[in-house]
């Protein structure tokens, strides 16, 4: 691992899999401990810390664009939260839904597609009743999505573009897609987005995002087991 925090770009995939592969087996506590840098005593109010961390550790360079988080190598950075016996322990995010000027976009140019294309999956173990710094990072792994993963999941995208063409954001929830979800993305119940109805008026809803349901993501954790 390099000594420079935030680390710089690595300059090949098979340097970001050294990278990732030199966490394996240590604690948030013993990384953040090499760089002086502060741990929170949990996630419930910094929710995307610990990916920020890692992303930090191994050199992401797309900041909070919609492209993949090492847009150089085109490969998508996701922390899995696990406990100890590899079950997986919630959805993971994949971007922001927009909500409004989706009539016209392309599957090939949505941020889903881009993001999922390749996945560094940074698995993370730790029991509920354990601290932040004592979470210790798994074997990490690259994952592409099959031909018939990606066609789900471009039919679960699609869905959800309609509804929101359609002017029927009410009826997206996390009942809906078999791979991809939506969900409310909101710090609160306060922080809301505008978008349009069924008659093209302007409404006031909470943000959504898309999520990759866990019950998909424990299955690729599996295979992955599986093959090592």
């Amino acid at each position: 691992m390099t000594v420079q925090f935030p680390a710089l770009p690595p300059a090949s995939q098979h340097e970001l899999m050294q990278r990732a592969e030199q966490l394996a087996g240590k604690t948030i506590g013993e990384i953040a401990s090499k760089f002086n840098y502060q741990v929170p005593e949990n996630l419930k109010r910094k929710k995307g810390w610990q990916g920020q961390f890692i992303e930090d550790c191994l050199g992401a360079d797309s900041k909070n664009l919609s492209q993949p988080d090492f847009n150089h190598l085109q490969i998508e950075l996701k922390t899995l939260p696990i406990d100890y016996s590899g079950k997986v322990l919630e959805s993971t995010y994949v971007c922001v839904l927009n909500l409004k000027g989706q009539t016209l976009l392309r599957w090939e140019e949505s941020p889903v597609y881009k993001k999922l294309q390749y996945v560094l999956w940074v698995p993370i173990a730790r029991n509920p009743d354990e601290s932040v710094i004592q979470s210790r990072i798994a074997t990490p792994f690259l994952w592409q999505a099959t031909p018939a993963q990606m066609k789900t999941i471009k039919s679960d995208w699609e869905n959800a573009i309609e509804l929101v063409s359609l002017g029927e954001v009410d009826k997206l929830n996390a009942r809906i897609g078999e791979i991809l979800q939506v969900r409310p993305k909101a710090a609160n119940s306060k922080a809301l987005t505008q978008t349009t109805d069924q008659n093209g008026q302007a409404i006031q809803t909470l943000p959504r995002g898309f999520y990759l349901r866990s019950t998909f993501t424990q299955k690729i954790l599996h295979t992955h087991l599986k093959i090592r």
